[in-house]
């Protein structure tokens, strides 16, 4: 057997030109979020609220009810829970259904959805068990069916898409034992040879991997005559010779999902099956990802919706001190914080859908800030109400139905929403990610100041093209409409929404001049300042919300869906956000940033090692950090196990 190939090594900044290069550099369509960055509330970019077609509400719709048969008749949660697994005959119902194709166009046999009603569907199934969720999202949101759409020939759409639709389960592999955000490290590799590639690397973490008939795997291709080489995308079938499931690893929640570890060993892969050009891998990954990340907010909003289902039937019940629990103050502020928050979460969830859908907005901002904002308030509705059911939320539902009392499963989940903060782009990530493309009309014209690879020339010129934008950028921030009394009078309809939109508007004119100063002070070691960019986005984060929010309320007033009830959750949703907000601008200046640093070198040099001692260690002294991923044959059994 020959040596295996080196890691791949890089530097800090050529992990950083891999990361630019997989950018979508081009804003050719408008971008609600990206305007409101830059200090710009285009309220005209959603309101009046897009809707869906008739069409496309009529075929949703039917589908919704067929799913929602299914998921009340065949799905036991409980058991998934228990068993770890999702049973065969739910995965062939949910097939049948056409539950795998529901974003697949009607001519590869699919049902045709829109992001809109897939992520009602993603919801109702998700309410009902998580883990199946999981599988049909990581199947079409970021599997087979996503990428071809985008970037498949019209060959491989014939030859997959169909497969998709009906019979197979698709995966996504691009994360390894040692690579996670860091691409540019990327290992496994793809060997041109004649017609083919060869493939040899281990994969990590492949959300269906372990039952995927198809998968698409990320590998690098060598630059050599005739190759471009770099990250490149391909589908490869599963049952292909080389290709082995090594380890079905099992996580803190969504205990059904059939995740793995994927070794493949000299595996070959018609070039036919590449997707798209060589080293456009990454390229392809994030653009899928743009509309794909919109499946996690959906699996919060799912959360949410039970979470206060069961905080309103709970604090009715449960009484303390001669009243419900929930006429005690303590209790009721998490309530109205679950039921606000949930409406929240739903109107933004909603809206970017149906912008993805109109395919009108450049949403990249809007689905990314979705997928944070989701995530992290989603986590928090489940704390809280595990906090309101008291020892209860900390007792599993078997126990609680072993006792006589009701099965509520709150700690459950508790467990399956924390990986919502980690999965397709922590939070930390993600608040680098949208940071870069916040600032990006600043780097546009004043990148080259920063860059010390830049000649004086091009810097000269730079500071030129900078002083001309700012001249003209810089004045606007100053005033606007937020601050005029009467502006957005339409949202006022017995309860005052109109001035929630104004604040809006005059805090992104504040965030703007914030970034601006930021980028003033520290110049080049902007991309070093983690805290206060992740602070910047938590801030753009709350504001598209607050606006989502208000937007869904006057859409559902015009409606007459609720509309009064809408704006009131609208108006808490708003109240409790903007304290959010006023916290996090104090913490952009006033922080322990500095701080923390010197403790992180102390921590890491072993200074406060002392502060470690009178404990024992549970975990295994026995195991390595990161696993020895060096490509070679498989000395596992396959647990591979299709479902057919």
């Amino acid at each position: 057997m020959s040596a295996a190939p080196p890691k791949p090594t890089v530097t800090e900044r050529e992990a950083r030109q891999v990361a630019e290069a997989a950018r979508q550099q081009e804003w050719r369509k408008p971008s609600f979020a990206k305007e409101l960055f830059l200090g710009r509330f285009r309220l005209d970019l959603i309101h009046p609220h897009p809707m869906p077609t008739d069409e496309a509400t009529q075929r949703g719709e039917e589908f919704l009810a067929k799913l929602r048969d299914f998921v009340e008749t065949k799905v036991d949660g409980a058991r998934i829970e228990r068993d770890a697994r999702i049973p065969d005959d739910v995965v062939d119902g949910l097939k049948e259904l056409g539950a795998f194709g529901m974003k697949i166009d009607t001519k590869y046999g699919g049902l045709g959805l829109g992001q809109v009603y897939y992520n009602k569907a993603l919801t109702l199934v998700g309410s009902a068990s998580p883990a199946i969720g999981v599988l049909l999202s990581a199947h079409q949101s970021i599997g087979v069916p996503q990428p071809l759409k985008l970037f498949g020939s019209p060959e491989q759409k014939e030859r997959f898409l169909p497969r998709c639709a009906r019979t197979d389960i698709s995966a996504f592999l691009l994360t390894e034992p040692d690579v996670g955000s860091d691409p540019a490290r990327l290992a496994t590799t793809a060997v041109p040879d004649g017609d083919d590639y060869v493939l040899d690397g281990v994969k990590l973490w492949t959300t269906n991997g372990v039952v995927a008939d198809l998968l698409v795997v990320m590998a690098r291709v060598p630059k050599s005559e005739g190759h471009k080489g770099g990250i490149t995308a391909f589908v490869v079938e599963t049952n292909s010779p080389g290709i082995t499931v090594e380890n079905r690893n099992a996580f803190m929640g969504l205990r059904g999902i059939e995740n793995g570890v994927t070794r493949f060993h000299q595996v070959r892969v018609p070039a036919a099956h590449r997707i798209g050009p060589e080293g456009a891998g990454l390229k392809i990954a994030l653009t899928t990802l743009n509309t794909g990340r919109l499946s996690l907010p959906a699996s919060c909003v799912a959360a949410g919706k039970w979470c206060l289902k069961i905080a309103r039937e709970w604090s009715a019940a449960r009484e303390q001190w001669g009243k419900p629990i929930a006429h005690h103050e303590a209790v009721g502020s998490k309530i109205s914080f679950i039921a606000a928050t949930t409406f929240a979460l739903e109107a933004v969830t909603d809206l970017a859908s149906q912008m993805a859908d109109e395919d009108r907005n450049d949403i990249r901002i809007e689905g990314a800030l979705a997928k944070l904002y989701a995530s992290e308030m989603g986590w928090l509705i489940a704390d809280e109400l595990v906090q309101i059911r008291g020892g209860r939320g900390f007792e599993t539902a078997d126990s609680l139905r072993a006792r006589g009392e009701r099965g509520v499963p709150a700690e459950q989940v508790l467990r399956d929403l924390r990986i919502n903060r980690i999965f397709e782009g922590s939070t930390e990530i993600m608040h680098l990610l949208i940071a870069r493309e916040a600032v990006d009309a600043h780097l546009s014209v004043a990148g080259d100041l920063i860059d010390p690879d830049k000649s004086l020339q091009d810097k000269a010129k730079a500071g030129a093209n900078a002083g001309v934008f700012y001249a003209k950028w810089l004045p606007k921030l100053i005033a606007g409409q937020g601050q005029l009394p009467y502006t957005y009078s339409e949202f006022k309809q017995g309860v005052d929404l109109s001035g929630h939109l104004r604040y809006v508007e005059r805090t992104a004119r504040k965030l703007a001049r914030s970034t601006f100063y930021g980028m003033s002070r520290w110049q080049g070691r902007m991309e070093t300042k983690q805290g206060f960019l992740g602070r910047i986005v938590d801030i753009g984060a709350e504001l598209f919300a607050m606006s989502a929010a208000c937007v869904r309320a006057e859409h559902l007033r015009a409606r007459g869906e609720h509309g009064r009830e809408a704006y009131q959750l609208a108006d808490a949703f708003c109240r409790q956000s903007r304290l959010r907000v006023e916290e996090l601008f104090g913490r952009l200046w006033s922080n322990t940033d500095d701080l923390d640093r010197k403790v992180v070198k102390g921590v890491m040099s072993g200074t406060y090692e002392w502060l470690e001692q009178g404990i024992v260690d549970p975990s295994d002294d026995g195991g390595v950090w990161i696993a020895d991923a060096t490509p070679g044959p498989s000395t596992h059994e396959n647990v591979h196990r299709p479902i057919r």
